[in-house]
């Protein structure tokens, strides 16, 4: 698809206003060098903007690129520790994992030096990538560190390691206030989005939302809930088996738990396991481990689904919150992190911080069947207001706009 075309695709969706404002915030940066580093293509929020966002900014005239840097196992087993560690347990980390962290990312420098070395920005995503910086010291731009995590209690000896390299760079970003840490540079605000036109956001005809109950031996009358995501403790999968099952005492469910595997996770199949394990012989839980690229089956569920769970116990974001929202589906959600700013409580969903309390919301969304459909209608249109991949198109631009051409020390240009 050309770039008008591509602009004219999300001029129908987010508004013609919307990306008039685009393009005059591009206008400022036209053929600006602009690279993403993150640690894999494919599973995960991360890799889901980027594969959107590249293709926006070269249609607004932006030089932008999308790096990946690769590692071996040591190197994903310690950075799955830093990630849990961010969120607040209390992990150790070998010496010789964090040897193997650093020598990763000295190993991906030395390959990306051609891209990396003149770029004008540089937007280095979570902790997988974060001391790419310290081999460039006499880079050109900005370097941004983009931390899609929720850091509002990590643990300190592994955020005290990460800070040294985080410290280097001109500024960082967070999703929500109360991730932000104490730094000696400027701290940006600009929470995730979706992007309405991807395979996992479209519209889809009415016989392939309902192919999935043949598809899954799903029951086509029995109400259907949902949890979308990957197999993480942190998504608390066990917790959605048990809310389930206490909800079935007293109305027909059935429950479908779909997610796949990140190449940058290496306890997803352990996590895994321990749900098949949980869900038992029960005919009414079906675990479905996608493939990365279905996101036509997963649009497909979610429409399907009567309503949706993120019972996540800590979450940066969370777009699959997002995602049922766009779809009128009103979610009950963990209370943290930036399900917060997604699900407002009794209006978009519901948050819950237990399985009993979760059930309960179940029970009464679907006893109280007007009420859901409302909370669906609201849900969707906070979602287009707030939450579309053109808002966050936005902050960043503006955000570059204030880094090349200075501004204030400090900026919110989130919510």
């Amino acid at each position: 698809m050309d770039n008008s075309k591509i602009l004219e695709s999300y001029a129908r969706v987010a508004g013609e206003d919307v990306m008039e404002h685009l393009k005059q915030l591009a206008a400022h940066l036209r053929g600006l060098k602009v690279v993403h580093v993150n640690s894999t293509r494919e599973g995960g929020g991360v890799a889901e903007i980027l594969r959107k966002l590249i293709p926006l900014k070269r249609a607004l005239g932006l030089d932008t690129h999308w790096e990946v840097i690769t590692g071996g196992q040591e190197f994903y087993q310690c950075t799955k520790s830093f990630h849990n560690a961010l969120q607040g347990d209390r992990v150790m980390v070998s010496d010789t994992l964090l040897q193997a962290y650093e020598d990763t990312n000295a190993a991906n420098a030395e390959r990306l030096k051609p891209v990396l070395q003149d770029a004008d920005v540089v937007f280095i995503h979570d902790p997988q990538p974060a001391p790419l910086i310290h081999f460039f010291p006499k880079r050109k731009g900005s370097w941004l560190w983009r931390c899609h995590i929720a850091t509002n209690r990590p643990y300190r000896p592994i955020w005290k390691y990460l800070r040294n390299w985080v410290t280097r760079y001109d500024a960082s970003i967070f999703s929500l206030p109360e991730f932000a840490q104490p730094l000696p540079h400027p701290q940006y605000l600009v929470p995730p989005s979706i992007d309405p036109l991807s395979d996992k956001n479209i519209a889809l005809p009415a016989k392939e939302v309902a192919a999935v109950f043949e598809q899954f031996k799903l029951d086509p009358v029995k109400p259907l809930i949902l949890q979308v995501s990957r197999f993480d403790r942190f998504k608390d999968p066990l917790g959605v088996v048990e809310a389930y099952r206490l909800a079935k005492n007293m109305v027909p469910l059935q429950l479908v738990l779909a997610g796949g595997g990140a190449s940058d996770d290496p306890e997803g199949e352990i996590v895994l396991n321990e749900v098949r394990l949980a869900a038992k012989d029960d005919p009414d839980i079906h675990i479905l481990l996608l493939p990365p690229d279905a996101h036509r089956t997963i649009n497909a569920l979610q429409r399907a689904a009567d309503l949706v769970l993120q019972k996540s116990t800590r979450e940066g974001f969370g777009l699959t919150v997002t995602e049922a929202m766009w779809k009128g589906k009103p979610v009950i959600g963990g209370d943290t992190g930036g399900i917060r700013l997604q699900v407002v409580n009794h209006h978009t969903g519901f948050l819950v911080s237990t399985p009993e309390g979760a059930a309960l919301r179940i029970r009464y969304l679907l006893h109280h069947r007007d009420k859901l459909a409302k909370m669906g209608r609201t849900a969707k249109a906070f979602v287009k207001e707030y939450f579309l991949i053109t808002r966050h198109l936005k902050e960043y631009l503006a955000l570059t706009i204030i880094l090349r051409m200075g501004g204030p020390d400090r900026i919110e240009v989130g919510m």
